[in-house]
């Protein structure tokens, strides 16, 4: 029964919403076109903005799998994520997290099609995806759009955030699914 209704219920979540928020502004008397028009020239300009940072972003990542630093490092961190109960499988998922959402889903999703999505790294590649955020692409690309320039309280709160994010992931994982 609950299933049913959460099933209708997501079904018609984004519809609606589609439909009530013109509704709401047009009963404001807020020019709904004219505002979303404004919004989305807003939205272009901030894209052209951060295509520096995107570029460099995805420079440095590049060079930093390339180069073998990633290979390099999850082989430095087996021994001791081994401990915890992470399988060396899953640490260049957990250390390019921080970096980019769109190549840890690449990684995600080879893990998952080479062991599948039922098996423990595949369960655990997800939660992980859950878990932690995409911090150094938050602070490059979102933090340079609108010129913050002092972000080092953010870095550390942002990295703290993915690596208890990761260590729960684990535990979590391993009661659940071990």
């Amino acid at each position: 029964m609950l299933f049913n209704i959460l099933n209708v219920i997501s079904t018609w979540a984004i519809p609606f919403l589609l439909l009530a928020v013109p509704l709401y502004g047009f009963i404001k008397k807020i020019p709904v076109y004219e505002t979303f028009v404004e919004g989305a020239a807003e939205g272009f300009s901030t894209a052209v903005k951060i295509i520096p940072f995107l570029v460099g972003m995805m420079v440095a990542i590049s060079v930093f799998r390339a180069s073998g630093a990633m290979d390099y490092l999850t082989t430095a961190l087996n021994p001791l994520t081994a401990k915890i109960g992470a399988p060396a499988e899953i640490l260049p998922l957990a250390m390019m997290r921080p970096l980019s959402g769109s190549g840890v889903l690449g990684l995600a999703t080879e893990l998952m099609r080479i062991y599948g999505p039922d098996s423990f790294i595949g369960r655990l590649a997800s939660v992980m995806q859950g878990t932690t955020d995409t911090t150094f692409f938050v602070l490059t690309v979102y933090f340079g759009a609108v010129g913050i320039k002092k972000y080092k309280y953010s870095l550390a709160t942002g990295l703290t955030a993915d690596i208890t994010g990761f260590l729960a992931a684990v535990y979590i994982c391993n009661v659940l699914f071990r």
